[in-house]
């Protein structure tokens, strides 16, 4: 489980996509009892584990609910049938255990069908000798509710409707067989129910993804990204933002997540009316004191609103390098913000 930056760029004859799922398919030659150089995959691997993607990118969640970009991975070790359909099972499996919430189970099943003339039978879950001689190879994968994917490879001539009638019942039969079993296992740890765990797993890295306001995206960034740099040598946590002010945040832990939130919602955070803030004194005017309610902002307490009563100087309140508790009181159109310390005073002792 990644971050958006670790999608696949695809460029297409038409648009530039990224692709958010990704399911490989390794079938290394000892799994068939064979000895050859492992080289870069070959067109039955391309071909089935693209199969075996398809049959479950349906059921993925929506990426605005599940921002991550996910690779599974199929390593097969023993094959003597369709490894493309125990991959859709070990899929699912795996997607359960690491806490993604998919929208159900999903399961695959290879059919067969061997015939003379007019007499036919269809096999469900063929093994390797009943692929290789047999007559089609149907592979059908699916949830409890309809198919998510199949494919088909033939070598007569023709097939009769009928037979492909019995083949997608009885494939319905297997798969149906197959995430009760996978129910029946999976349930022991999740309390009798099928799913996926409530959390993510523990090995599995964070992502958060924020908002914040296109004209504060400069502040999270700063000058030529120190801002951002630092944020990311600080936590650990990577940290990306687009122009619409979408912030991703992707760290191996939850606590240098949670730092790396907290410093660009520091960064970020804006005025809020009626309440408090710890503020520290920069500059002292006639009229009163502008004081920093958090970095890069400020807001003004009027001399007349320093203290209860009459109040002659600025400086016989506060003095520049003080820290105060102030209360906003008012931020006009231009963003402007006005503060008061007696209001905060009052609010504290209300309280208190």
């Amino acid at each position: 489980m990644g971050s958006a930056s670790d999608a696949q760029i695809i460029d297409s004859l038409t648009e530039r996509v990224q692709k958010r799922f990704m399911l490989h398919y390794n079938f290394p030659p000892f799994s068939v009892g064979e000895a050859r150089f492992l080289r870069g995959a070959s067109r039955r691997e391309i071909g089935h584990g693209h199969l075996a993607e398809r049959a479950i990118a349906g059921v993925l969640p929506e990426e605005d609910d599940f921002p991550y970009t996910v690779r599974v991975v199929s390593e097969i070790l023993e094959s003597n049938g369709s490894s493309s359909m125990a991959s859709v099972c070990g899929a699912t499996l795996s997607l359960l255990d690491a806490g993604v919430q998919i929208k159900a189970p999903v399961a695959g099943i290879a059919m067969g069908l061997v015939q003379e003339g007019d007499r036919y039978v269809v096999l469900s879950d063929i093994l390797g000798d009943e692929d290789h001689l047999g007559d089609m190879d149907f592979k059908v994968a699916g949830t409890a509710a309809g198919i998510t994917a199949l494919q088909m490879d033939i070598k007569i001539k023709s097939v009769d409707w009928k037979v492909m009638e019995e083949a997608l019942s009885q494939a319905r039969e297997g798969r149906l067989h197959i995430l009760e079993c996978m129910e029946n296992e999976t349930s022991q740890d999740l309390g009798g129910r099928m799913g996926p765990r409530e959390d993510l797993s523990e090995w599995a890295p964070r992502l958060e993804v924020l908002r914040v306001k296109p004209d504060r995206i400069r502040d999270v960034i700063g000058p030529g990204g120190r801002v951002i740099r630092g944020i990311q040598d600080i936590t650990g946590a990577k940290v990306d933002i687009d122009d619409s002010g979408e912030v991703t945040i992707f760290s191996p832990d939850r606590a240098a997540l949670e730092k790396a939130q907290a410093m660009i919602e520091e960064l970020t955070q804006e005025a809020e009316i009626d309440k408090l803030y710890w503020g520290k004194v920069k500059r002292v005017t006639d009229f009163g004191a502008f004081v920093e309610i958090f970095p890069g902002t400020d807001g003004l307490i009027h001399i007349s609103h320093l203290a209860d009563g009459r109040v002659d100087k600025v400086t016989d309140v506060v003095n520049e390098g003080d820290e105060v508790l102030a209360k906003c009181i008012d931020i006009d159109p231009s963003g402007r913000i006005r503060l008061s310390r007696k209001e905060a005073l009052e609010h504290a002792s209300t309280d208190g």
